[in-house]
C-alpha cells in the first residue's frame, strides 16, 4: 500500500500489449538453457585442451530440447557430426565469428532485440553484429544463399511464423557440430505467453541431412533490467590468431585425443 513501484514494474505498467492488431514481442530477450553447447541431453564434460582454465573450461550439463530427444541424422551426416565434434573448436564457425544462421542465432548465450512495427520485423544480435530482418510482406525467394538467409515472416492468429531458407551450408546449430545442408528450411513459431515471456519452436527439415523434420522448442525471457540494452560483440578481432596464425607465424595447440 502506497509502496514506489520499480522502474522495472512501472515499465511493464506502461508497456503495451498490442502493436497494431498483433502481440507486442518488442523488447531484448534469451534463452536461458544450454542449447548453443548442444540441442540434445549431455552431460557436464572437461574440455581437456584448455586445461589451464580449470572448472572455467567445462561444458555445463544440459536437457535435450529436440521434441522427442534426438536430431535424426541420415547415416552418413552422422558420420559428418562426429568429424564436426573432433575438430571442435577450430572448426566452429562461432569461434571464427562468422554469422550463427537460423536458428542458432535465437539461443546463443547472448541476448538478443525485437523491434516491431506495423511492417516488417527487425531482430538484432550482438554476436557479429547481425540484423535479421523479418519480411512481412516481400516473399520471394533469395537470389543467393547467405548465412542468415532470408526470413519472411506472417501471423497465425497471435502466433508470429518466420520461414527462413537460403541458407549456407557452413554455419552449425550448435557448439556440438549439429549441422545442416543448403537444403535446409527452418519454420519458427514465436508465441506470447505473457509480457516476459515467449514460447519459440522451431521446425527444420532438410533431406540431405535428416530423415525427417524436426523441432526444437524452448521459453525465450525478456529482460527487464533497468536501462537494460544490448552492448555490441564485434568479434573479428578475437578471431584473428585462429584464422591467420600460419601468416603470424604462431604454433597452433594440438588437439588432446578424447
Amino acid at each position: 500500500m502506497g509502496a514506489l513501484i520499480s522502474s522495472a514494474t512501472a515499465a511493464e505498467v506502461n508497456r503495451p500489449a498490442t502493436v497494431g492488431t498483433h502481440p507486442n514481442f518488442n523488447g531484448i530477450w534469451q534463452a536461458l538453457n544450454t542449447a548453443y553447447w548442444n540441442l540434445e541431453a549431455h552431460n557436464a564434460e572437461a574440455l581437456d585442451e584448455f586445461w589451464p582454465l580449470g572448472a572455467i573450461a567445462a561444458i555445463p550439463a544440459g536437457k535435450s530440447v529436440v521434441r522427442g530427444g534426438t536430431i535424426p541424422y541420415l547415416p552418413e551426416a552422422l558420420e559428418q557430426r562426429k568429424k564436426n565434434r573432433a575438430n571442435w573448436p577450430a572448426d566452429d564457425p562461432e569461434a571464427k565469428c562468422y554469422m550463427l544462421g537460423v536458428p542458432r542465432v535465437t539461443y546463443h548465450d547472448m541476448p538478443f532485440q525485437i523491434f516491431q512495427g506495423e511492417g516488417d520485423l527487425l531482430m538484432v544480435y550482438p554476436f557479429a553484429a547481425t540484423n535479421r530482418i523479418i519480411y512481412m510482406k516481400d516473399h520471394t525467394e533469395p537470389p543467393v544463399d547467405t548465412w542468415m538467409g532470408k526470413s519472411s515472416g506472417s501471423w497465425d492468429g497471435n502466433v508470429l511464423l518466420v520461414t527462413t531458407i537460403g541458407q549456407n551450408e557452413k554455419t552449425w546449430l550448435d557448439r556440438a557440430g549439429n549441422f545442416h545442408s543448403n537444403q535446409l528450411k527452418v519454420t519458427e513459431r514465436f508465441k506470447l505467453i505473457d509480457s516476459t515471456h515467449i514460447q519459440y519452436e522451431a521446425t527444420l527439415e532438410d533431406p540431405m541431412t535428416y530423415s525427417k523434420p524436426w523441432t526444437i522448442e524452448m521459453p525465450l525471457y525478456r529482460l527487464i533490467d533497468k536501462d537494460m540494452e544490448l552492448l555490441e560483440h564485434k568479434c573479428v578481432p578475437f578471431a584473428d590468431k585462429l584464422l591467420y596464425h600460419d601468416l603470424m607465424h604462431l604454433e597452433q595447440p594440438k588437439p588432446v585425443s578424447k
